[in-house]
């Protein structure tokens, strides 16, 4: 006898399809992006949302954790901050909807509600995977966004920074860059916002050959809020991609990366910085493909973890056959300030090549006792020295960027941060 059962919808998955239904006459798109939309809903109406049995998701289980979604609000009325990077020219989207495009030297950039209207976005829509639940509703909602053409040898004067801002119900936006060969630029990506709200956003880059990129992510949304985030890059032949991600906000976060360093010599860097407080679950996901010879990464993340927070990192190296001589380090520590928040580490690799060095490691640990006690011998008191110490464990990464006035942006940041909840 066959038994069938039915997987009951839960209010969350609900809510994203009636609200695609409602929502999908004013998105943007020509006929083949709206297709594209169509599969993405008919998908998770399909599958649903990812639980843990899912292995790319089994830290997070988004069908658990995203328990409601919040309605689309029209009149909300987000307002933009000051930059992260003093003197940036700012791109803004509020509440979904890109401002005004600012000139800057040597790149063109235009709205991605006006790119949608071209036929040839929509293959950009597709999710990457099966289980690729963030590309999924980014899809089937995404309304606006910033797309950067950098041109070949451009070198902007000035940090650019796309500035994404909230004030309640739901924000899904589309980030795009090509850079040009021998470019060279410094992009902030910030998440910021006032309300509870749903958020996902993904950024494709590619960086052209000789070309060098950094790219900043910092997420700072209120305690109520979800982010789901994508970055997606593409690294030319002797191209150089740093990515530097700060998580210090948010009720529930995933941020997935998935780097491609398909040109000869090609050169990631990634480096992380995950504060978590309160009942915050936050997820780092990373899958980078060496996919040519010579090519070179190295992966530090650093978290700390107090309250009931949980967290996760998830890294998978993979190194294809005719990638020899790749080189590839991948290091994730934690502290942990409470004895009831947690964090989960998952490094893997998979190597097809003979001739490579690869290597991961990851600790968890509470702050060194040896240490505070030295700090607090010295007349500092408690609450001070093991601010010290946190902060220490944090600067290699921030330091490590070179470019003073970023480092002290990002301290900043650390320091609002633990006044706080230190």
């Amino acid at each position: 006898m066959n038994i069938q059962t039915t997987r009951t919808r839960t209010a969350a998955e609900t809510a994203l399809i009636d609200t695609f239904a409602a929502r999908l006459p004013d998105l943007p798109g020509d006929k083949a992006v709206i297709a594209k939309r169509r599969e993405a809903i008919a998908a998770l109406e399909a599958r649903g949302l990812p639980n843990r049995k899912v292995e790319a998701w089994h830290y997070t289980d988004l069908r658990r954790l995203l328990t409601t979604v919040p309605a689309f609000d029209a009149d909300a009325d987000a307002v933009a901050v000051a930059p992260l990077l003093e003197g940036s020219t700012v791109l803004s989207i509020l509440n979904g909807k890109a401002g005004k495009a600012q000139p800057v030297e040597g790149v063109t950039i235009v709205s991605a509600a006006e790119k949608m209207a071209d036929g040839i976005f929509a293959p950009a829509l597709q999710p990457a995977t099966d289980d690729d639940a963030v590309g999924a509703i980014n899809a089937a909602f995404a309304a606006d966004g910033w797309f950067l053409d950098i041109a070949d040898g451009a070198a902007p004067a000035t940090p650019i920074e796309i500035q994404s801002a909230q004030a309640g119900g739901q924000v899904h936006t589309r980030l795009a860059a090509r850079v040009g060969e021998g470019a060279k630029a410094t992009v902030v990506e910030r998440h910021v916002g006032t309300g509870d709200a749903l958020a996902s956003s993904v950024t494709n880059i590619v960086v052209g050959d000789d070309a060098e990129l950094r790219w900043l992510i910092v997420q700072e949304q209120p305690v109520g809020a979800t982010q789901l985030g994508q970055f997606n890059a593409w690294i030319g032949k002797n191209a150089k991609l740093t990515l530097f991600i700060m998580n210090l906000g948010g009720r529930l976060v995933r941020q997935e990366i998935r780097v491609d360093a398909k040109g000869e010599g090609g050169e990631f860097t990634l480096r992380g910085v995950n504060l978590l407080a309160g009942s915050t679950h936050c997820d780092v996901t990373m899958v980078l493909d060496h996919s040519a010879f010579g090519t070179k990464s190295t992966e530090v993340i650093r978290n700390i973890v107090t309250d009931k927070a949980e967290g996760a990192f998830q890294g998978q190296i993979r190194v294809a056959q005719q990638a020899q001589k790749t080189d590839a380090k991948m290091a994730c520590n934690t502290l942990l300030l409470s004895d009831e928040g947690g964090f989960s580490v998952k490094p893997e690799l998979e190597i097809f090549a003979d001739d490579v060095v690869c290597g991961h490691g990851a600790t968890v640990a509470e702050i060194d006792r040896n240490s505070l006690f030295y700090l607090m011998a010295r007349g500092i008191e408690e609450k001070t020295a093991r601010g010290l110490l946190v902060k220490a464990f944090l600067a290699e990464v921030i330091e490590g960027l070179e470019d003073e006035p970023i480092v002290e942006a990002l301290e900043a940041k650390l320091d609002g941060w633990f006044a706080e909840h230190g």
